[in-house]
């Protein structure tokens, strides 16, 4: 069995706020990402697939079908918006960066599994020195 990663880009502003707590404890919680004038990321979200090579193509998954669908259910909805505001994935949700991955992999799993291989981890990195790595509800 081999993995394939795939890397996509996108640019997304968001604030870590809880309307039930008071102002101060946001601050305290959140810090400067609690920032009532929110503040942004430049995101790069690696996704790894796993399988085995089919015979016909010398493929685990087609990577120009791959980035299709990740341009269509998770790049554009996600580019340039503002995840508490602008993506019904999110609404109601904490957008961590811890939730926005398990999100991701809600959203895409099934679809990779369509094409025979399976989703081994997400890797969404927030900043240089910030990222999460999701390897699944059953890892």
């Amino acid at each position: 069995m081999l993995t394939l990663t795939r890397r996509e880009r996108f640019n997304a502003a968001h604030k870590l706020y809880r309307e039930d707590w008071t102002d101060e404890k946001n601050k305290e919680v959140f810090g400067k990402c609690a920032n009532k004038n929110w503040h942004g990321h430049n995101y790069e979200l690696f996704v790894t697939v796993k399988g085995d090579i089919k015979p016909d193509t010398g493929f685990i998954i087609d990577l120009k079908w791959l980035s299709a669908m990740l341009q269509e259910k998770i790049i554009e909805p996600l580019d340039h918006r503002n995840l508490n505001l602008d993506v019904p994935f999110l609404k109601g949700k904490m957008c961590s960066t811890e939730v926005l991955t398990v999100e991701i992999w809600n959203i895409i799993a099934e679809d990779i599994e369509g094409q025979g291989a399976e989703l081994h981890s997400l890797k969404l990195m927030e900043t240089e020195n910030n990222f999460v790595e999701y390897y699944g509800p059953n890892a």
